[in-house]
């Protein structure tokens, strides 16, 4: 059987799985078998009341910030271990940019090794995460930050061609796998 721990497109916009090497049969099957876990930042429970009394004003645009959109992806769980991309320190609030005048966001995000064949999956749970919650005039950008990644320019070119995601989105099998990581759950 394949395993689906090990998941990307292909040049015909659809994902396949690759087969484990025997290096990470003698790591228990994990890329990162023992991750540096962070502290969660506080939460901002302030200017979410205050966003949540904003919204239920059906005459005012909602405004969007950095900071709401890390409230969003922050939970997202990563795909190999039982913690959030936030206390893995794959995402953070200072690598957001929201520009909410132009309807653009940019998320870049560190996959915790440089050879991180789980990164496909989490960029594409920070998008499907980020598709869910936004308002649709937003055009939204995953991407590796820069040198943190060895195939960092293919998977940002995949997970930013909308035919390439919008053909991983209706493989069931990889769907149930970003679901997963958006419940909090781990999904290999």
């Amino acid at each position: 059987l394949m395993s689906l721990s090990r998941v990307r497109f292909d040049s015909r916009s659809t994902m396949r799985a690759d087969a484990d090497d025997d290096d990470d049969d003698a790591r228990g099957g994990f890329i990162n078998p023992e991750p540096i876990v962070y502290a969660r930042a506080r939460d901002r429970a302030s200017a979410r009341d205050a966003r949540a009394a904003r919204e239920g004003d059906e005459t005012t645009r909602d405004a969007v910030d950095a900071l709401e959109i890390f409230d969003h992806v922050r939970d997202i769980n990563d795909p190999e271990h039982p913690y959030s991309l936030e206390r893995l320190n794959v995402v953070s609030a200072s690598a957001i940019e929201c520009d909410d005048a132009r309807n653009r966001v940019r998320v870049e995000f560190t996959p915790t090794v440089p050879h991180c064949s789980m990164a496909t999956l989490i960029g594409l749970s920070i998008r499907v995460k980020l598709l869910r919650t936004l308002p649709r005039r937003f055009k939204v950008d995953v991407v590796i930050a820069p040198g943190t990644h060895a195939s960092e320019r293919a998977v940002n070119k995949q997970l930013n061609d909308k035919e390439r995601v919008a053909a991983a989105l209706e493989n069931g099998n990889l769907l149930e796998k970003v679901d997963l990581c958006l419940s909090g759950k781990t999904a290999v």
